[in-house]
Formats: C-alpha cells, structure tokens, sequence
C-alpha cells in the first residue's frame, strides 16, 4: 500500500494568485499573509505571480488564462463578497465559487479558494489571517500531492 503523505515544501512551485480589489482592505492584507505564508514555505518571490480584478465574478476569469498557460503549479483566489441588503450578494458568492471551483477542474490544477462569504465586515476581519494562511497550504501541499499523482510511474 502507497500513502502520499503531505508534502508542505514549496520549493520549485510557480503560484499564481488572483485577488478581488472590491473589499480591498481585506484582499489587499490577505494577499500579505498569504503571500508570506508562500514564502515561509519555500516559494521564490520570482515564483509568485499576482494579479488584481475588480470584483470577485472576475476573479475566475483570470484565474482560467494562468491554469491555460501552464505556468502554475497551483493557484489561489483572494477576495470577500459581504452580505448587503440585497440578492447580489447569493448570486457573486455561489457564482464565483461555483467558477473558480470549475477552473481547477477543467485544467487539473489546483485552486485554493480565499475568497470570503461573511455577513458583515467584522466576520471578514476575523478570518483574514486564517483563511489567507490556509489557501497558501492548500495550493503547496495540493500542487506537491498532483504533482506527484502526474508523475507517478507505478
């Protein structure tokens, strides 16, 4: 029996991420600890690509051309969709994620998802540094794993 064991060195990994400017106080500090997280890891600078949307619908748009160039081992979108007083905020939250979540499937490449669905600001504060620290584990250790899955020979 094989067990693939988390691999969290991020040595050699090319990551892209994609952060939502809308809500920019909170993208702009998780891409800081995210980004640090990334480099904590073993992520060269050089290897880190980013890139900015205006919104979160955006966000899975950019996302799909870097998984189309094949330069990117993983990728992460950054952003948070706050609840307001109207329906927008059910459609931008199911249908960003539904997009992103699509991307890494049609590509095979794997998509930490960041961005944030909260009721208010205040919920959004709170999770920045968790769920920022989270995607950057989540895009080595499942680059490391497909990685290792692509270039298995058993």
């Amino acid at each position: 029996m094989k067990t693939l064991l988390p691999n969290l060195n991020g040595k050699g990994l090319r990551i892209g991420i994609v952060q939502a400017r809308f809500s920019n106080e909170i993208g702009s500090a998780m891409l800081q600890v995210c980004t640090d997280k990334l480099q904590e890891m073993g992520v060269k600078t050089k290897h880190i690509t980013i890139a900015t949307v205006p919104g979160a619908l955006e966000v899975a748009l950019v996302l799909q051309n870097m998984a189309a160039s094949g330069r990117y081992d993983a990728l992460v979108a950054i952003g948070a969709v706050i609840r307001g007083e109207t329906y927008h905020f059910e459609l931008v939250a199911n249908e960003s994620g539904a997009a992103i979540t699509r991307v890494g499937l049609d590509f095979n490449i794997p998509i930490a998802n960041a961005v944030l669905t909260t009721e208010n600001d205040e919920q959004a504060h709170v999770r920045i540094e968790e769920k920022a620290r989270d995607a950057a584990v989540v895009a080595v250790e499942c680059a490391n794993l497909i990685n290792t899955l692509i270039g298995a020979d058993d």
